[in-house]
């Protein structure tokens, strides 16, 4: 075993200078390169012996016992391969994932520093709770920032900060963002914030929002990232449910055209509950400063200037690292809880052998950092693997306009891309030929995933062509922080995949599709999606306070699976489709249709810009489904033959099966802020039943422009 895998042991002799010169690491390789961002030493963390953790004295004799935990390189390895390295298929990584999970995934997690090896890679003694590198130590910080820097990429841009709505941009190196986060982990720590409790962070688009998510992982606080759309109501759920011992906000976020008050809005939600907490506010430059509540409010850069480096804290690999709530179907809010060891070995792994990302490139995705993809990919996973993320304040069109992407990909020569369908079709919707994106060059632009939402065929490829590369679904959920299904380029798939699709099941994630009779059902027959446990590293540990709430949920319905509560069908390549939520699903006359497979035929009409199916009640068959569409505006026919057209589209693509006969055209769809169509909402008002407006909705009045349509056309429906 080499030195040089032992340097993270070296600061636990650090009684004296000559004591530094003992070198090595527990997990990843050398500098930058590609095995995971580098490893680094831990010159830094305990400044003398006094603050030693005992474990650090007896590393001493780690030599021997890390011999038998550190496993040589085999001809296939989960770790990530180096530039020379042919990359391991995808069928040999999904198939050991299955039958050798503790092997597959202890050689993954050499791609990220441990300060302490575990004694165990998997316990799965109590499904459906599973425990990933059992006792092992480690701080995502630190992988994310420290180590870099120690590895000599101090220089190297971490943040690429890209604010069109402000006109800001801000170039942040490795160094620079470790001194902002080391120094706001001091000012943290000082206003009595201890490992293991909770800050909720409610800030805009901002490097200071990534600042405070990696200062909390820093010292072991749990952070709370509120959605910063998000009104006073629901952020103060949240707040009373976790109960923070501090509150770090902005004074504005900014959307087009207008500024959003995030203090006032703090101020009636903290009104609105019992639990007191303190606040730091960071007065966003060029704009007013708000006025501090006295006895309750301090100011970020005051603050920040009085502060001092304050060093990394070793966690266990079960320490939560946060808290993300999710309504999902339930529409109520669920606290997900994300462990930190997992967490960070399954992003750092996905960077490489999902994306087909190197260290050191740079990546954006194209959300917001109040949701898991903002978290896991905005965040965490690039600087875990060494890469420039880019964090974009704008909208894909309208900031100024709808060539921002393209801008965004010839200005910083970005690599690889992660947006949602959505975002998509506004591009499209207001510019079908992407004249904007001709002006643009972007030559290291390799690949676009879309997730969130099932995209439609038409919008993939206007997508392939408008961005000049592959452009490749993927599908995954809150509750497992990374893809399930996906096209892995670091591992040989084709780039080419079927139009539909979703990708493959990813390394420790073995889906299947079940009956409601909890056996399999037949390759290309829609069914529930269910993934048999034990779920890969990084997958949420349980919910926030609520453990039964947790195996009732997920784990009741198919005993031994992991309920997705989505619905679609595999292939007989292996490919999955999603199709819809299970709630989706119309039952018409005892046929299992999928709204979103009614969808994507309507969608490719070329007058629809967008549509969402549901179901009506129908006294004969059920239910049938009915569509609400939303016609592009360049198509000036009349709407009762395009009408004619779509029911003959569903008709020759599914059958008269499908009986589909009812088409409504509407301005605009209701969508949360993530792109998603709340479909039940939809139903509800189709079928003259009360319904619930969600916090996460965009714009509420939409749903009362649908009313109004649909009293006029009672004829129709």
């Amino acid at each position: 075993m080499s030195l040089r895998s032992l340097r993270v042991t070296r600061l636990c002799f650090a009684k004296q200078r000559t004591a530094a010169s003992q070198r090595g690491v527990v997990g990843g390789g050398e500098g930058g390169g590609e095995g995971g961002g580098g490893g680094g030493s831990s010159r830094g963390l305990w400044k003398s012996s006094r603050q030693e953790p005992s474990y650090c004295r007896a590393v001493r004799s780690l030599r021997v016992r890390l011999s038998a935990w550190h496993h040589p390189r085999n001809s296939y390895s989960c770790a990530n391969h180096g530039p020379t390295d042919p990359p391991p298929s995808y069928q040999s990584a999904f198939l050991r994932s299955v039958r050798e999970p503790e092997d597959f995934w202890s050689e993954c997690a050499r791609g990220v520093t441990w300060f302490k090896p575990w004694s165990q890679t998997m316990d799965h003694s109590r499904p459906p709770y599973t425990r990933w590198f059992v006792d092992g130590e480690l701080n995502v910080c630190y992988n994310a920032l420290d180590r870099h820097v120690e590895n000599g990429l101090r220089n190297q841009l971490a943040i690429i900060y890209d604010s069109p709505v402000t006109g800001t941009k801000q170039k942040i190196t490795y160094k620079e963002a470790l001194e902002q986060v080391s120094k706001l982990a001091d000012v943290l720590v000082k206003q009595g914030v201890q490992k293991g409790d909770r800050v909720t962070i409610y800030m805009p688009m901002i490097p200071q929002a990534i600042y405070a998510m990696l200062a909390c992982a820093r010292i072991g606080a749990i952070h709370s990232l509120i959605f910063g759309g998000f009104a006073s109501k629901e952020l103060s759920v949240r707040i009373q449910h976790t109960k923070p011992k501090l509150v770090l906000t902005a004074s504005f976020g900014i959307e087009p055209g207008r500024k959003i008050n995030y203090v006032q809005l703090l101020d009636k939600a903290l009104e609105m509950i019992q639990h007191k907490v303190k606040v730091i506010i960071y007065n966003r430059y060029n704009m007013e400063r708000v006025p501090l509540t006295r006895g309750r409010d301090l100011d970020w850069d005051e603050e920040i200037s009085a502060a001092q480096s304050r060093d990394c804290v070793p966690l266990n690999s079960d320490h939560p690292l946060y808290i993300l709530y999710t309504s999902g179907t339930t529409g109520q809010p669920k606290g997900i809880v994300r462990p930190s060891g997992g967490h960070a070995v399954v992003l750092n792994w996905t960077m490489s052998n999902v994306y087909g990302v190197k260290p050191g490139e740079v990546w954006l995705t194209a959300s917001d950092l109040g949701w898991v993809v903002g978290h896991s990919y905005i965040c965490y996973a690039p600087l875990l693997h060494g890469n420039t993320t880019v964090l974009y304040e704008g909208k894909p069109v309208g900031t100024p306009d709808s060539g921002a992407f393209f801008r965004l990909l010839s200005e910083y020569g970005i690599a690889a891309m992660f947006t949602s369908p959505t975002a998509l079709r506004a591009i499209h919707h207001q510019e079908h030929e992407a004249l904007l994106g001709r002006h643009y060059n972007f030559p290291r632009f390799r690949a676009l995933f879309v997730g969130g939402e099932h995209c439609d065929v038409d919008t993939l490829q206007w997508a392939k062509e408008s961005f000049r590369a592959p452009v490749l679904d993927h599908w995954w959920q809150t509750e497992t922080g990374s893809p399930i299904t996906a096209t892995c380029i670091g591992l040989g798939l084709t780039l080419n995949p079927p139009s539909g699709q979703a990708g493959k099941c990813l390394p420790g994630y073995n889906a299947v599709i079940l009956g409601n009779d909890m056996k399999e059902v037949k390759r290309n027959t829609l069914g529930n999606i269910a993934v048999k446990l034990p779920l890969a590293p990084g997958s949420m540990a349980t919910l926030w306070e609520n453990d039964e709430l947790f195996k009732k949920l997920y784990f009741t319905k198919f005993p031994g699976y992991y309920d997705t509560m989505d619905a679609g069908y595999m292939d007989d390549d292996g490919y999955v489709y999603v199709m819809s939520r299970i709630d989706d699903v119309i039952n018409v006359a005892g046929h299992r249709l999928s709204t979103g497979g009614i969808e994507e035929v309507i969608l490719s009409h070329p007058a629809v810009f967008d549509c969402a199916v549901v179901a009506q009640e129908d006294s004969i068959k059920g239910h049938v489904p009915l569509a609400l569409c939303v016609k592009k505006e360049v198509f000036t026919e009349e709407t009762d033959q395009i009408r004619e057209e779509i029911v003959q589209l569903v008709r020759n693509s599914i059958g008269p099966v499908a009986a589909f006969k009812k088409t409504l055209f509407v301005t605009r769809l209701p969508k949360t802020r993530s792109g998603k169509i709340p479909r039940s909402a939809l139903a509800a008002i189709v079928n003259g039943k009360p319904y619930t407006i969600t916090a996460t909705i965009e714009d509420p009045a939409v749903f009362s422009e649908i009313e109004e349509v649909i009293k006029e056309t009672k004829n129709i429906i």
